[in-house]
């Protein structure tokens, strides 16, 4: 059996992990106290600016940087993490930077005469939530967990870690930010319950539904607009304060750069302020010049309402993808600044019927979180739910004794994955599941698990069955291997315990194998592969030859499929998977016209004794 959890034993490191929310407008890094998980400095905007000299900044000078020299700045970054230029067309309009040449594979910006990727922008970034970390910790900061969002794909994910690790990071987990956020809030305490994180930031939305089930959260759905945040609201409350300056002053400032971001500021202090209180003021002084303003919190919220209202879309479609009811809601988790705003808090607990968690700072909750899991695998969090990585692949055998893998190697645990499979024998009503570890493409190289029958399946013709396999990794590191025959219901699991573990000198052995091996490995499934189509392809041809179809061909095409049949025989113990399948093509051809004749009678066959007007 094998052993799914890493035992860190003496290899505490020396330096503290920290958990960081790498965001799309503002980042954050924390780290866990013996009191719990706390900030350890400020908000430091996603921003990076390149000077003159080319150097690049990042954080509040950066951000001030977006006025004087919009062309060498990045904002919003994050947008662009792992997408191609065929991605982004949408987002271009958006941005004052240019796309260098050259980026048809991979994604370059130009700004002024530096280009960068966008990994290496958001390294910038990472590396000024690393120094603060630093200067606050007196000490080096060399690991952290990242928050990335639910729906981030591998691209999106494997671009995150490579910021980290140019930042000089070690990454050693990737976090949901929805996970995180109930994480920050102790929700993984509780035995189950469904959990729906409303995510307003300041350039993007998000909705997820999580279930929690035994310690593992499990994304159901996900939702949102990653054009509408706080920023909306601000463009809002502009355009109010630029007519009415217009009409007091008789000038349109919209045109002055400076004019309009210290507009923007007075804007946002306003927008705050009434998170508070029931009324303020924006206030700009001006060349001598002053405007003011007070607004209401009740102007406030039917100027915001067609902003908040976008949101709640996203958010019954998610529940509606879930296939969970309002009623089924156990938690509600706020997150991101937007969310202080008493118009969202209202809407949101109407919609989902219950109170929201307002406790902790919703700027600040994804970072807790992640400090939360950092804390957990630097063995700080000793009552915690254990969030660990399996150190090799887990999959099952497949025809050819070739591995599937269903959970790959470094993924979080607790875990789960589904996949479905199919029959390879005609009337075919029991299956071998066969569960292995390893990094080998061919089950002979990896490691037993466990092995089960799954019994009862309905007999039908290969291929037409589905069995569904799904793997669940519980916090305890124990794997739970279920298989169901999806027509009939029919359903066996076993539970395969980390007992007689394997140690690091052997996972560590293994995974050097599989590198040393890789090349040979997957030639291997290559060759494998074509032999399993072989297979069908002969015992399809087989069957069709004892068709009374077969007699209608001539000699001579009667001959060409024996022909085609015995050179596939001849090649398919070769190692050379390109002949194989160069000779079930030439097979494919030869027995065509049998194809057509059995497919002509069978549907002869079925219309027979039917009326035209039938």
């Amino acid at each position: 059996m094998s052993t799914l959890q890493i035992d860190f034993g003496d290899t505490k490191p020396q330096s503290k992990i920290v958990g960081i929310d790498l965001g799309t407008t503002n980042s954050l890094v924390a780290v866990m106290d013996l009191t719990g998980p706390r900030i350890l400095s400020g908000i430091v905007p996603s921003v990076v600016s390149v000077t003159a000299s080319g150097d690049a900044i990042a954080g509040a000078k950066a951000r001030d940087a977006l006025v004087t020299q919009p062309e060498r700045t990045v904002y919003s970054v994050k947008r662009l993490m792992g997408r191609g230029l065929a991605d982004i067309q949408n987002e271009l309009k958006l941005f004052p930077f240019r796309i260098a040449e050259g980026s048809e594979s991979v994604l370059r910006l130009r700004l002024g005469g530096v280009v960068m990727t966008p990994p290496e922008v958001s390294a910038h970034v990472l590396r000024k939530l690393k120094l603060d970390a630093e200067n606050a910790l007196g000490g080096p900061v060399t690991q952290a967990v990242i928050t990335v969002p639910a729906y981030f794909n591998d691209a999106q994910r494997q671009a995150t870690k490579d910021a980290g690790r140019i930042a000089g990071l070690d990454v050693l987990r990737l976090v949901n930010e929805p996970t995180a956020a109930a994480l920050a809030y102790g929700l993984d305490k509780r035995k189950q319950g469904i959990v729906a994180v409303y995510d307003l930031g300041g350039g993007t939305f998000d909705i997820s539904i999580l279930r929690l089930q035994e310690g593992i959260f499990e994304v159901l759905a996900t939702n949102g607009d990653t054009h509408l945040g706080g920023d909306d609201i601000d463009h809002l409350l502009m355009q109010v304060a630029l007519e009415d300056i217009r009409a007091e002053w008789d000038e349109d400032i919209s045109a002055d750069s400076t004019a309009v971001q210290l507009l923007r500021r007075a804007v946002i202090k306003a927008k705050e302020q009434l998170s508070f209180v029931p009324e303020a003021s924006i206030d700009l002084e001006y060349r001598g010049r002053r405007y003011q303003r007070t607004l209401t919190i009740d102007v406030f919220d039917r100027l915001i309402r067609p902003v908040i209202d976008r949101t709640l879309r996203p958010c019954r479609a998610c529940l509606q993808d879930a296939k969970i009811a309002v009623e089924e809601i156990d938690e509600v988790v706020l997150v991101g600044g937007s969310t202080r705003i008493p118009l969202v808090r209202s809407e949101v607990e109407k919609l989902f019927r219950a109170r929201p968690h307002t406790e902790l700072n919703p700027d600040e909750v994804v970072a807790l979180g992640a400090a939360v899991q950092a804390g957990i695998l630097a063995g700080d969090v000793q009552d915690a739910l254990l969030l660990d990585v399996t150190p090799l692949s887990l999959g099952i055998e497949t025809m050819g004794g070739l591995t599937s893998k269903l959970i790959l190697r470094n993924s979080t645990i607790p875990a789960s994955a589904t996949e479905v499979f199919t029959t390879g024998v005609d009337g075919q009503t029991n299956v071998l599941i066969h569960v292995v570890q390893g990094e080998r493409e061919l089950v002979k190289d990896c490691r037993s698990l466990a092995r089960f029958d799954l019994k009862g399946i309905a007999p039908m013709p290969a291929g037409m069955a589905r069995i569904e396999v799904r793997f669940l990794i519980d916090a305890n590191g124990i794997l739970n291997v279920t298989a169901r025959d999806q027509r009939t219901g029919t359903e066996h699991s076993v539970d395969v315990k980390p007992s007689y573990g394997l140690t690091e000198g052997q996972v560590e052995a293994m995974i050097l194998e599989s590198v040393e091996k890789a090349e040979q490995d997957f030639a291997a499934r290559q060759v494998r592969e074509a032999q399993v189509e072989a297979d069908a392809v002969l015992a399809a041809t087989e069957r069709a030859r004892k068709e009374p179809g077969y007699l209608d061909l001539t000699d001579e095409e009667r001959s060409a499929i024996d022909t085609a049949i015995n050179e596939l025989l001849v090649v398919y113990h070769s190692d050379n998977h390109e002949l194989i399948r160069a000779k079930i093509d030439q097979l494919d051809v030869a027995t065509q016209k049998l194809a057509e004749i059995i497919m002509n009678s069978a549907v002869g066959a079925a219309l027979k004794g039917t009326k035209i007007d039938a």
